[in-house]
């Protein structure tokens, strides 16, 4: 069965889909979900998204950027980053424990993906701000060199980023905001593999 790269503990991805077998969502659209969910937000994979994980990912970032605690930058990235987890745990975390499950955060994106125009605000703010970080240079556009270091920090291969990117950007150098926003939706709802929104996540195969 196959692994990702990430997950920590043996967890495999067949028992994780099993989880979510009453979930009338396809394997292919749990299988991505369940991707961003370990790699993106359950950074200490514990098995669960709380406000740890977020924390850990504000050291990440500030840490590739070269971003000192105390510099306004740092404080930026800490403000952004804690706003999203509240709207996060707000909007997912049902049952109140101060912690968000793989069942809570799959439900809440198969929501998404039945109206993605009228997303969560937190939904928006984390777009924007992992558009913002990859777009180092801050010229509105990500070329393949801000996105590898960004997906690369999370732990994916540096070559695969770079797939992924052209996968993504279809041919084109750079990505601007627009054509990321829409690409950024077709993640979440698309079902065809071979459309160009499914890498940017920086993963090339599901």
């Amino acid at each position: 069965m196959e692994k990702w790269a990430n997950l920590k503990r043996g967890v495999k991805v067949g028992t994780l889909l099993n989880r979510l077998a009453n979930m009338s969502i396809s394997d292919f659209r749990k299988k991505k979900l369940l991707y961003v969910f370990h790699v993106f937000f359950d950074v200490n994979q514990s098995g669960t998204i709380d406000r740890k994980d977020f924390e850990l990912a504000i050291e990440k970032i500030c840490s590739l950027r070269g971003w000192q605690q105390g510099s306004p930058q740092y404080q930026k990235t800490f403000d952004s980053m804690i706003l999203i987890w509240e709207g996060l745990r707000s909007r997912a975390d049902f049952n109140q424990d101060g912690q968000v499950s793989v069942e809570e955060w799959a439900s809440m994106w198969d929501d998404y993906s039945k109206n993605p125009e009228n997303a969560l605000e937190w939904q928006n703010n984390y777009m924007r701000f992992m558009f913002d970080l990859e777009d180092a240079s801050g010229d509105g556009s990500i070329d393949i060199e801000e996105f590898t270091s960004v997906c690369s920090c999370y732990g994916l291969q540096a070559q695969e980023c770079r797939e992924a990117f052209q996968k993504m950007a279809g041919g084109q150098k750079e990505v601007n905001f627009e054509q990321f926003k829409s690409l950024w939706k077709q993640f979440f709802v698309s079902e065809n593999p071979s459309e160009p929104g499914n890498f940017i996540f920086g993963k090339t195969k599901f």
